[in-house]
């Protein structure tokens, strides 16, 4: 059986365009086209209101912090830091036990939900605090509930979706973490415009309870429609056969469902190149954008008024929305390292004008913009996460908490060293901090290559090994054809996934 890579075969614009919003695919069955239907109602609906709530309420902090809170508490120190340090503190200490739970079918269905009220209740209560020590533990609280959503929510896609199916979800979801922080942007601003007062609170306290009220239904909503994982408890909505159409599709794409939870998990993936390529990429994704979600500060130091500095920095989020969305369509179109390669050199660029700093201010809002093109980073480096360690679900979600863990962890410190609030080296210049976010750009970028070319190779030694083995049993005239067939599958499966690397 050959190991030749198949190429994509050529395509029209036109045919682009139908391409990226054919989510339900003709060569389906109908069967299958309305189970994916179901699956996108309840996941992504969910997934996608869960997403924003838990943006909007991160990012809140920084927009209460330069629409009142540092006066109001008097904060002319590195206190921001502070407050995000305690939030990534909370983060990463509870990232791997909450994703190995999220591995488990009886508790996918309920963990997120649960949380999320949880985190909700944390929010409201941060309107109410009287000093900065009380902010600190809410902080902390909000970041350990929320620990397992971001890649708890990969997880879950990876394990119902494969191939295209799961780029293109999961850059649609992963929109709703620009649109959180977007959305978050106006309502402050009209928070600061219209609650300023009311019931004796500032505006900023008002931001704290509009997220919370957004945030508890949403939770309430995720224990009526989201399904968990494919062995969880079946939700009303699915029917018997619907549960049998998704165990033969994730069988079809080789997706090993879950299996027994032991330390040897650890053992395995220790053993291969996946946790320490993919756990040194998101340290370099999660290092290179700290500095370019704060254009507020640098709006703030320029002079501009209260509402322009909510407001403004919104354009960044609003071309992320698009970039998460477009890019991770084209990636399950294209091979994924063109459009990798493409997002990368924008943010190089837009960067490069940070370096420099003294540029035209027309420049400078083209460069803080431009960073937006990073959305569509993320989505598809999880989304090549779930189809490289497809074949170990208890792995997969090791690395994805892993990821996490390791990459927030640097930003428990290092924000103090290389991104600090206040001094000369401080925001939004910060002279040691873009050089350094130029560097982590650029490895992040060689980091993705890299995986990809691991992968082609693993996948070529894996086809060569099986079909021998396949001829070796024809030859032989062996008594195990379900051998021979798994080994169609997995050649098969892997000259599918190459099709975009």
């Amino acid at each position: 059986m050959s190991s030749e890579v198949i190429k994509p075969p050529k395509r029209s614009l036109l045919g682009v365009i139908k391409e990226v919003f054919n989510w339900y695919p003709s060569a389906y069955s109908s069967e299958e086209r309305k189970l994916l239907f179901k699956l996108d109602v309840s996941i992504l609906v969910y997934a996608c209101l869960c997403f924003f709530v838990k943006f909007l309420d991160q990012t809140n902090i920084s927009n209460a912090y330069v629409s009142g809170l540092k006066e109001d508490f008097g904060l002319y120190g590195n206190e921001l830091n502070y407050f995000n340090i305690c939030y990534y503190s909370a983060y990463v200490l509870f990232q791997v036990p909450g994703m190995l739970l999220m591995s488990r079918p009886s508790l996918a269905r309920w963990l997120l939900p649960t949380l999320e009220i949880l985190w909700g209740i944390c929010t409201f209560a941060q309107s109410r605090v009287t000093n900065v020590q009380q902010l600190y533990a809410l902080r902390f609280l909000v970041g350990m509930f929320e620990a397992p959503v971001f890649a708890g929510t990969h997880f879950v896609l990876g394990s119902w979706y494969s191939g295209p199916e799961l780029f293109k979800r999961a850059g649609t979801w992963f929109l709703c973490n620009p649109l959180g922080s977007m959305v978050s942007g106006y309502l402050q601003s009209a928070a600061y415009t219209n609650l300023s007062g009311v019931g004796g609170m500032s505006g900023w306290r008002w931001l704290f309870i509009i997220d919370g009220i957004f945030t508890i239904p949403v939770a309430l909503i995720g224990f009526v429609i989201f399904p968990g994982i494919p062995d969880s408890p079946r939700p009303f909505f699915f029917s018997a056969r619907d549960i049998e159409i998704a165990k033969e599709r994730i069988k079809k794409a080789n997706i090993r469902r879950p299996g027994r939870l032991g330390l040897d998990v650890f053992k395995r993936s220790f053993a291969r190149w996946h946790i320490y390529v993919f756990l040194f990429c998101y340290a370099c994704m999660i290092l290179s954008s700290y500095p370019s979600s704060y254009m507020n500060l640098w709006l703030k130091e320029e002079g501009y008024s209260v509402s322009q500095i909510n407001q403004l920095p919104t354009v960044t989020y609003a071309i992320q929305i698009v970039a998460s969305w477009l890019g991770t369509t084209l990636a399950a179109i294209y091979p994924s390292w063109i459009i990798y390669t493409m997002a990368s050199f924008c943010t190089l660029f837009a960067t490069l004008c940070m370096c420099i700093w003294y540029i035209p201010t027309g420049l400078k809002f083209f460069a803080w913009y431009l960073f937006g093109v990073s959305g569509c980073l993320s989505p598809i480096l999880y989304s090549t996460v779930n189809t490289i360690v497809k074949d170990d679900s208890e792995e997969r979600a090791l690395i994805m908490g892993s990821m996490m863990t390791f990459g927030y962890q640097f930003q428990i410190w290092v924000p103090l060293l290389l991104f600090p609030t206040a001094g000369p080296n401080g925001a939004p210049r910060w002279p040691k901090g873009w050089p350094f976010t130029f560097v982590f750009f650029f490895f992040l970028w060689v980091g993705f290559i890299t995986s990809l070319v691991l992968y082609r190779r693993d996948k070529k030694k894996k086809e060569k090994g099986l079909a021998g083995l396949e001829g070796s049993g024809s030859e032989s005239g062996s008594d195990s054809p379900g051998l021979e067939s798994e080994a169609v599958v997995v050649v098969e499966s892997a000259k599918g996934d190459d099709r975009r690397y």
